[in-house]
């Protein structure tokens, strides 16, 4: 009997492609065109034809381009979250730059794309404050998968923290091409210091001025109570 003849790897890849979610095929076809040029000689119609699918697709899965990276990140989050728990009998630091290399290594495929963005980001300030909500967003996440969930003040400049610890740590990341990242590493491992001595001299700050106005309400209270102006 005669051997079915065997398909090309390119038409498996392709089909494969094919029964992708069309956002998912959204999302890989804008970071392959991001691998190629900057954010901004991408069009819409240039992302529907490399995903193959019509514009109005494109429309029903996102309202433009940013957010379509916004699906990216949430693809990213979502990759890092469904990882194992860190330990939590170990320290804040290490179960966070435990979280935070594991967000790296969901990022690493799409480094070209990456590196494009980076780029773009630097000549356009509206598109750096677009991301930097996007990483909040994210690191408000990654804090969570590290067991570090404040709330108030300190949790909103805990996730601003973090937002700065991993773009420093990002900046490096793109250019280290070492399989171990230990440049990476390295400075992931200073951020972290430096924003826990910050965090921890925030929270001693927010402690005194709380004991502060504990101390003035008491004394306005004795105040009334005895009748004193």
């Amino acid at each position: 009997m005669a051997r079915a003849p065997r398909r090309s790897s390119r038409r498996n890849e392709a089909e494969g492609e094919a029964t992708l979610p069309v956002p998912d095929r959204i999302i890989d076809a804008t970071l392959a065109l991001l691998a190629e040029r900057p954010l901004g000689e991408i069009g819409l119609r240039d992302i529907a034809a490399a995903a193959d699918v019509p514009l109005a697709a494109l429309r029903e899965a996102f309202p433009g381009k940013l957010g379509i990276l916004a699906g990216y990140m949430r693809r990213i989050d979502l990759a890092v979250l469904e990882g194992p728990a860190p330990d939590m009998e170990t320290g804040p630091r290490d179960r966070l730059f435990e979280v935070e290399m594991r967000r790296f290594d969901a990022l690493a495929p799409h480094k070209d794309a990456l590196r494009s963005l980076a780029r773009s980001a630097r000549r356009d300030p509206g598109l750096a404050c677009a991301l930097h909500r996007l990483a909040a967003r994210s690191q408000k996440w990654t804090l969570a998968a590290a067991g570090i969930d404040h709330g108030g003040v300190l949790g909103r400049v805990g996730v601003e923290g973090a937002v700065m610890v991993h773009a420093e740590a990002l900046r490096t990341w793109l250019d280290d091409d070492d399989p171990d990242l230990a440049r990476t590493m390295a400075t992931l491992d200073r951020a972290l210091r430096r924003g826990e001595r910050a965090m921890r001299f925030l929270d001693d700050a927010c402690s005194s001025l709380s004991r502060v106005l504990d101390c003035g309400r008491r004394l306005r209270a004795d105040r009334s109570a005895t009748g004193e102006a």
